[in-house]
């Protein structure tokens, strides 16, 4: 018998599984002979920390859809019973709120760092378009589920970005008839959006989240240098600067996940709503079609793209405009002209052009949810030419760059 095909396990349960399943070499290929850099930094904790979350959003929406009711008429008293009367209900709820915007805020960090570092580059283009339809699932989940609690900001918020969908041509008006299942956003819609948010999504997601893992464990992470450590390998064929994932990056992994959980729980016990960003004032209050909340707003973590909405004269075009800011990722690959990986050894030109767009993505987010009057629309107008220049100007700003000399190994300081 090859060492690859040996059990792990010296229990003889575990050894009569793994007869049966390849448990064993599911274990060596993802953990203790998958080999990563072993110059990994604080970057590399949000794509774990994304695991966590999401599990913590499984469980939790597991045990609200027990009391939930999703019905025009219960929606919004089965939520006050959750929080009032169900046993640990207000905590349940609390750590499935305040994990929507950790979920986000971790995303949005893991998504820099790919960007930081050019993990969409060759030969991991795949990885990265899956891990933006990750992406779109999660705003897709994120967004029927705001509405579920059916509290008057929600109702207005899923009008206003329901509505969206009519000004695709030719079929706009029938589409967005069918997402809602009537004429105006009602109880069918709630049950429309209930289905999506507990069974559809959730699946698809757990799907995208696997294939995101195979495609990264196939052609291997990438590291702040941009080097292959699978190009310098020992007599045994191990990368030489590479570590095995367990226990070296599991163990660092642990401390992450610890300090991300203190965070975490810190605002779900003293700051659930976050000053009106994770749970809005509106939203105490039940869904009333004759009531418009002041400032309709969507969560904070859709702001950036509400903005763009918003800074756009025409609102078919601004829809126009939504879409595409959000879809642009997905081309990163191909826009990025650089041989360079790593923002390290990159020109200022790229340096110039990425901290333009995390400081226009953070002021768009802010103008987002602010009235849209006077000072605020012309900023929103400004940032939003700056955050599309970012990825049009990316084929032309790239291929100007001057490089620094990449080292022939990673570079790591014990």
């Amino acid at each position: 018998m090859s060492k690859q095909e040996e059990s792990i396990f010296t229990n003889p349960i575990l050894k009569w599984v793994d007869d049966r399943f390849p448990l064993s070499s599911l274990i060596r290929d993802h953990a203790t002979e998958y080999y990563a850099s072993k110059n990994f930094n604080v970057w590399y904790i949000f794509g774990v920390l994304s695991m966590v979350v999401l599990i913590i959003m499984l469980m939790t929406g597991f045990f609200l859809t027990m009391n939930y009711k999703p019905s025009a008429e219960d929606a919004f008293n089965s939520v006050e019973y959750i929080m009032r009367s169900v046993e640990w209900g207000w905590l349940i709820r609390y750590m499935h709120s305040t994990g929507s915007s950790f979920f986000f805020i971790v995303v949005y960090l893991h998504m820099f760092r790919g960007m930081l570092y050019g993990s969409y580059k060759k030969p991991r283009e795949l990885i990265w378009i899956v891990g933006m339809l990750l992406y779109f699932c999660l705003m897709a989940e994120a967004f029927f589920g705001y509405l579920l609690p059916w509290g008057n900001m929600s109702y207005w918020a899923g009008q206003v970005i329901v509505n969206l969908f009519s000004y695709i041509p030719v079929i706009g008006e029938t589409l967005t008839e069918w997402i809602r299942g009537d004429y105006f956003i009602s109880d069918i819609t709630l049950n429309r959006f209930f289905a999506f948010h507990v069974i559809f999504l959730p699946l698809a997601i757990l799907a995208l989240v696997f294939a995101h893992i195979l495609a990264l464990h196939h052609v291997g992470s990438n590291n702040p240098d941009g080097i292959e450590i699978k190009d310098y390998k020992d007599e045994s064929g191990k990368p030489i600067d590479g570590v095995a994932f367990h226990p070296f990056h599991t163990s660092k992994d642990l401390v992450g996940i610890t300090v991300f959980l203190i965070l975490y729980f810190a605002a779900v016990f003293y700051a659930p709503e976050m000053g009106g960003l994770f749970l809005e004032v509106d939203n105490f209050e039940p869904a009333d079609p004759l009531k418009t909340p002041e400032h309709i707003v969507p969560s904070w973590y859709f702001t950036p793209y509400y903005a763009i909405l918003r800074a756009i004269p025409n609102a078919a075009l601004g829809a126009v405009f939504l879409v595409t800011a959000v879809l642009l990722f997905v081309f990163l690959p191909w826009l990025d002209r650089c041989s360079v990986k790593s923002i390290r050894y990159r020109g200022w030109q790229y340096k110039l052009a990425l901290f333009s767009f995390v400081v226009s993505f953070i002021v768009l987010g802010y103008l987002g949810m602010q009235p849209a009057t006077g000072v605020y629309v012309l900023l929103a107008r400004i940032f939003t030419v700056i955050y599309f220049a970012f990825f049009l100007l990316m084929p032309f700003y790239t291929k100007l760059e001057k490089t620094k000399p990449l080292p022939h190994r990673v570079v790591y300081k014990k």
